[in-house]
C-alpha cells in the first residue's frame, strides 16, 4: 500500500478520489509575537536574579529605596522568571506546535491577540504591583486579588482558543505532546483557583481564605503542582515535539509516553507536603507527600529516557547541531532534577536540605538547565523556521551553550555546598553541649559561595544576550511567514478502524473527555490529602491561648508581608534539638490558627523567628530596622528607612477587622469601630518604651506596627502550654 493510500486508510478513507485536501495558512505571526515576549522577559527576569543575587553580597545594593530591596525584587524574579520567560516560551511553543499537529489554524485570531496582549498586561500589573509591595506573601502566588481575576480570564481565552483547534482539526488522533497541553490547561486552572481563594479589604489588598496549617498546606500543593504543571508538563509536551523534529527522529516509545503521562500527572499532585517535613502538618500528610514524591522518580525518568532515547542513532548530529546540544542538557538537567526531587523528600535528606540553600540549587537546576536550555533550543530551531532563513551565526549560538552550561555549574555548584555547610553549621554542639555558631557566623561564610553563584547568574545572562543578538540578526536577514501556506486532508466524518486498535486510542479521539479525565486523575490526591485538614479538626489542635492579633500588631504584620520579610526569615521550629536549643520551643499547629496566609518560609538567610517576641528591647528592634549592622554587625538585611517616614494606615483597619472577622476570626462583633483606639493605645506604650531608651519615636509611624508584630511572634504559647484538641 503506497503512503497516501495508507494514510487515507487510516484516516477513514478507503478510495483517494473521495476527499480533495483542504487549503490554509498556519498563523506564524502570534508565535513571533509570544518568541520576542519570552526573549525580553527571559532577560529582564534574569537581570532581576542577578540583582538580588549580588544584594546577598553586597547589601548596600539594595539601595535603601523600597522598591529595589530584596524583599520585593525577589517576587518580580520569580514571577517574570516562571510566568513571564517561562510562560511565553509555552504559549509560543504551543501555538507552533499545536497547528501543526492538529493540521489546523488556531481556532480565533482574535483570542490569540487577546491572549498575547492580556498576558503581557499581567506581567507588567505584576511587576509594578509587586514592586509597591502589594503581594499576597504566598511564594509564587504573589498577585493579589484582581490580578488574579484577570489570570483567569486569561487563561479561559488561551483554554478556548487550544480546544476550538483541537475540536476542528484535520488530524485524528492527537499526538503525545498535545496530552501534556491538556492536562497543563486544566490543573493550572484548578491550582490557581484554590489557590487564590481570598477576603478582600480593599480594592488591591486581601487576606488568604485559609490559615496556619491549611494555608500552607494549600499553598504547597499549588507551589510543587506550580513547578509541576507550569514548569514541567507543558515543556514535556515542547520536548515531545521539537526534540524529534529538530532530530528528524520519531519518538521513541509510544507505549512508554502512554506511562509517563498519565502516571506523571497522578502521581504529582500528591507530592505538595514535601515541602513541609517536620512542620505542623499532620504527620499522616507528610507521610503521603514522600510516599508520592519518591514514586514520582519512575514516570518523570520515563519521560527523560523517552527524551533522550529519540537521539538514538543520532548522536553524529548532537555534537554538530546546538539545537539538539541545549535539548540534551535540558532534558539531562529534567532527569537530574526529578531524582533530587524525590530524594530530598525522604526525611533525613529533607532534614539537611531545607530552609538552606541546597534547596535554591536543586530549583535553579531545573530552572537553568531544563526550562532555560529547552526555551532556547526551540528558539533557535523556531525564529529560521518562520523568518525562512538560516540562523546568524552558528558559531555564536554553540559560544551561548559552553558559557550558558558553565554559568549551571558555577550557580548550582556553590548553592550545593552552601546548603551543606548551612545545615552541619547550624546542627553543630560544642562538646559541652552548647551550639558552636551564632546564626550570623553561618551568614558571614555564605559569601563567597553567594558571589560566586552571582558570577555563575553573569555567565547565563552574558548567554542569553548572546542569543538575543544573534536572534535579532536572523530576524532582521530575512522576512516572516505571517501565515504560512499549508494543506491536510479533511478528518472523516465516519471512521471504522481497519485491525487492531491501541487500547489508548479511543481517548486520543475524545478531547473532551481527555480533559474531564485528567482533572479527575489530578483532583483525587488534593481531595484526600486537603478535606481531612479541613473537615476533621483534630487534625489542627487548637491552643487555648493563642489569641487574634492587635489591631497595630495586624497592620504590624502586614508591613512584614509587604517588605517580602517572609522570604529571608521562616516562623517554623521544627522538632531538632539544635532548633530548639537556638529558637526555643518547636512550633505547634495550633499557633497558627489567625495567620492569613501563614508565615513559615521556606529559606533561612537570616534566623527563624517564631519566638523573637520579648527576646529583645523595643529599641534593639527599632534600631535592627534602621541599620541593622548596627546590632549585627555582619549582617547582609536591606535597612528600612521608609518605616520611619510611612504613617500607618490606620483608615483601612476596621475594613482589615471586617475581613478577619468574616474569616471566623473572633473579635468582638463591633470592634472595628473601635479598633483604632486599640491600635493607638499599643502604639503610645511602644513609643512610650523607645522614649525610655532615649530614642524619640512618633507613635502613628510605620515602624511601630513592625514593632508590635515581631513582639508578639510565638509569646501565646508562653502563656499556656496545654493543647486542647477539639472535635
Amino acid at each position: 500500500m503506497s503512503f497516501t493510500s495508507r494514510f487515507l486508510h487510516d484516516s477513514g478513507y478507503d478510495q483517494p478520489g473521495d476527499v480533495v485536501p483542504d487549503k490554509f495558512y498556519y498563523d506564524n505571526k502570534i508565535v513571533k509575537w509570544f518568541a520576542y515576549a519570552t526573549i525580553l522577559w527571559g532577560l529582564v527576569g534574569m537581570l532581576a536574579g542577578l540583582t538580588i543575587a549580588f544584594q546577598l553580597v553586597y547589601p548596600q545594593l539594595n539601595l535603601g529605596i523600597a522598591q529595589t530591596t530584596f524583599g520585593r525584587v525577589r517576587p518580580v524574579h520569580t514571577n517574570a522568571i516562571i510566568f513571564a520567560f517561562v510562560g511565553n516560551g509555552i504559549f509560543m511553543g504551543v501555538y507552533y506546535a499545536l497547528q501543526r499537529l492538529c493540521k489546523a489554524r488556531m481556532y480565533s485570531d482574535f483570542l490569540s491577540k487577546l491572549h498575547f496582549w492580556g498576558w503581557q498586561l499581567i506581567i507588567v500589573l505584576a511587576a509594578v504591583t509587586l514592586l509597591s509591595g502589594y503581594t499576597t506573601g504566598k511564594e509564587y502566588a504573589e498577585l493579589e486579588w484582581p490580578i488574579d481575576i484577570l489570570i483567569t480570564i486569561i487563561w479561559v481565552v488561551f483554554g478556548i482558543n487550544m480546544f476550538g483547534t483541537i475540536i476542528k482539526r484535520r488530524e485524528r488522533h492527537l499526538y503525545v505532546a498535545i496530552w501534556f497541553f491538556i492536562a497543563t490547561f486544566v490543573t493550572v486552572a484548578m491550582l490557581h483557583i484554590v489557590n487564590s481563594m481570598e477576603i478582600p479589604f480593599s480594592w488591591i489588598k486581601s487576606y488568604s481564605l485559609y490559615a496556619g496549617v491549611q494555608d500552607a498546606l494549600v499553598q504547597w500543593w499549588y507551589g510543587h503542582n506550580a513547578v509541576a504543571f507550569f514548569l514541567t508538563t507543558p515543556y514535556l509536551g515542547l520536548m515531545y515535539y521539537f526534540m524529534p523534529k529538530a532530530a528528524n527522529r520519531p519518538v521513541y516509545s509510544y507505549r512508554l509516553s502512554i506511562i509517563h503521562f498519565w502516571a506523571l500527572i497522578f502521581l504529582y499532585i500528591w507530592a505538595g507536603p514535601h515541602h513541609l517535613l517536620y512542620t505542623a502538618l499532620p504527620d499522616w500528610a507528610q507521610s503521603l507527600g514522600t510516599v508520592f514524591s519518591i514514586m514520582l522518580i519512575a514516570p518523570s525518568w520515563g519521560g527523560m529516557i523517552n527524551g533522550l532515547f529519540t537521539l538514538r542513532g543520532a548522536w553524529d548530529k548532537v555534537r554538530e547541531d546546538v539545537v539538539l546540544k541545549f535539548m540534551v542538557v535540558a532534558v539531562t538537567a529534567y532527569g537530574m532534577a526529578t531524582f533530587e526531587g524525590p530524594m530530598l523528600s525522604i526525611k533525613s535528606v529533607n532534614a539537611i536540605s531545607h530552609f538552606t540553600d541546597w534547596t535554591i540549587a536543586h530549583v535553579h537546576v531545573g530552572a537553568l538547565g531544563w526550562n532555560g536550555f529547552l526555551t532556547f533550543g526551540i528558539l533557535y530551531w523556531l525564529i529560521p523556521r518562520i523568518f525562512g532563513v538560516k540562523l546568524f551565526s552558528q558559531k555564536l549560538a554553540n559560544w551561548h551553550f559552553w558559557i550558558g552550561t558553565l554559568g549551571i555549574v558555577f550557580y548550582a555548584v556553590p548553592m550545593y555546598w552552601a546548603g551543606f555547610m548551612q545545615s552541619f553549621m547550624w546542627k553543630e554542639f560544642t562538646p559541652e553541649g552548647q551550639l558552636k555558631y551564632q546564626f550570623l557566623e553561618t551568614v558571614k561564610v555564605m559569601r563567597p559561595f553567594y558571589l560566586t553563584r552571582a558570577i555563575g547568574g553573569v555567565l547565563y545572562l552574558s548567554g542569553a544576550i548572546m542569543m538575543t543578538y544573534n536572534l535579532i540578526k536572523t530576524v532582521r536577514s530575512g522576512k516572516a511567514i505571517n501565515d504560512e501556506a499549508a494543506e491536510a486532508l479533511p478528518l472523516a466524518k465516519v471512521y471504522v478502524p481497519h485491525g487492531s486498535q491501541h487500547w489508548h486510542r479511543w481517548i486520543e479521539r475524545r478531547p473532551m473527555q481527555m480533559l474531564v479525565l485528567s482533572l479527575v486523575v489530578v483532583a483525587i490526591g488534593g481531595l484526600i490529602e486537603m478535606l481531612p485538614t479541613f473537615m476533621i479538626k483534630s487534625n489542627i489542635p487548637t491552643i487555648s491561648s493563642v489569641k487574634p492579633y492587635t489591631p497595630l500588631e495586624l497592620q504590624g504584620r502586614d508591613i512584614y508581608v509587604r517588605e517580602g520579610c517572609y522570604l529571608c526569615h521562616s516562623q517554623m521550629i521544627r522538632p531538632f534539638r539544635s532548633e530548639v536549643a537556638r529558637y526555643g520551643e518547636y512550633s505547634k499547629a495550633g499557633e497558627f490558627v489567625y495567620d492569613h496566609p501563614f508565615q513559615w518560609g521556606s529559606k533561612r538567610t537570616g534566623p527563624d523567628l517564631a519566638r523573637i517576641g520579648g527576646k529583645y528591647p523595643d529599641s534593639w528592634h527599632f534600631n535592627h530596622m534602621y541599620e541593622p549592622s548596627s546590632m549585627s554587625p555582619g549582617s547582609i538585611m536591606p535597612n528600612y528607612v521608609w518605616l520611619f517616614d510611612n504613617d500607618i494606615d490606620t483608615a483601612i483597619t476596621p475594613a482589615k477587622i471586617r475581613a478577619m472577622q468574616k474569616l471566623g476570626v473572633p473579635y468582638a462583633e463591633g470592634f472595628d469601630k473601635t479598633a483604632n483606639d486599640d491600635l493607638r493605645k499599643q502604639a503610645l506604650e511602644i513609643a512610650g518604651r523607645l522614649n525610655k531608651d532615649n530614642i524619640k519615636a512618633n507613635n502613628n509611624k510605620e515602624i511601630i506596627a513592625l514593632i508590635a508584630y515581631l513582639q508578639r511572634m510565638g509569646t501565646d504559647i508562653k502563656l499556656e502550654h496545654k493543647i486542647v484538641a477539639t472535635n
